[in-house]
């Protein structure tokens, strides 16, 4: 895993060649993997990095990019486009993703 990429595809594409190839999405009950049709709580969750990209043309267009496995040993990826903010996200799992 590197420390830095210079984009956000690129940084897909590695993190899935390395075996983070679930895609999770937030919901309001946690973090979803659609693929398999369950959702996670913030306790069955673990950050293992974090990278973050701000648009070319514009620094407020900011993504960050989540590497998360779970405790029921699945590997994968979030992409938080719009900030976590913005939904009925869990208060436990805006903690969790807060990260500095």
């Amino acid at each position: 895993m590197e420390n830095s990429y210079i984009s956000l595809s690129i940084a897909i594409k590695a993190l899935q060649e390395e075996g983070y190839t679930e895609d999770f999405n937030l919901c309001d009950a946690g973090v979803e993997n659609k693929s398999k049709k369950n959702i996670h709580k913030a306790t069955q969750l673990e950050v293992v990095k974090f990278y973050r990209f701000e648009g070319m043309s514009n620094p407020d267009d900011n993504t960050i990019l989540y590497v998360i496995e779970t405790s029921t040993g699945e590997k994968g990826i979030l992409v938080d486009a719009y900030g976590m903010y913005a939904g009925n996200v869990p208060k436990d799992l805006i903690e969790k993703l807060k990260l500095s």
